[in-house]
């Protein structure tokens, strides 16, 4: 029997002074939080940390774990956490066709790959964290 293959991510939701949202425009799901695969070697926090800087040129500072939406069948387990600006400018790259800060409404409207939406929901909802989404 061969070792069980998981693929483990990290994304941010960042909101600035502004109670502005990151997002970055992907090339195939479109709007979406920054994020993405966890390095081997690498923690949780820093895989978001340097996934958020690649996809937007913005560094940022994790300020809390909000939990993590896992789809099963996939065996994918995508960690979520807040954060906030601390230096950088909005810059593409090739993961990100367009990059900015939006209202949260706004960015809510935007977000339409499958779940993203509502895992931005659900960082938003402190009452909710951490949380445990399988599906």
């Amino acid at each position: 029997m061969s070792p069980p293959k998981h693929i483990v991510s990290a994304a941010t939701i960042v909101l600035n002074d502004q109670n502005e949202i990151l997002l970055i425009k992907g090339p195939r799901r479109g709007w979406e939080m920054p994020g993405g695969q966890v390095e081997e070697g690498e923690s949780l926090k820093d895989a978001a940390i340097r996934e958020t800087l690649e996809e937007s040129g913005i560094e940022i500072e994790v300020v809390k774990f909000c939990g993590v939406f896992q789809n099963v069948s996939a065996s994918i387990c995508n960690t979520l956490f807040l954060a906030r600006p601390v230096g950088g400018i909005p810059t593409t790259s090739p993961e990100s066709l367009e990059v900015g800060f939006f209202p949260i409404e706004k960015a809510l409207e935007m977000v339409n790959w499958k779940n993203f939406r509502q895992r931005i929901e659900y960082c938003l909802d402190e009452k909710l964290h951490p949380f445990l989404i399988e599906f």
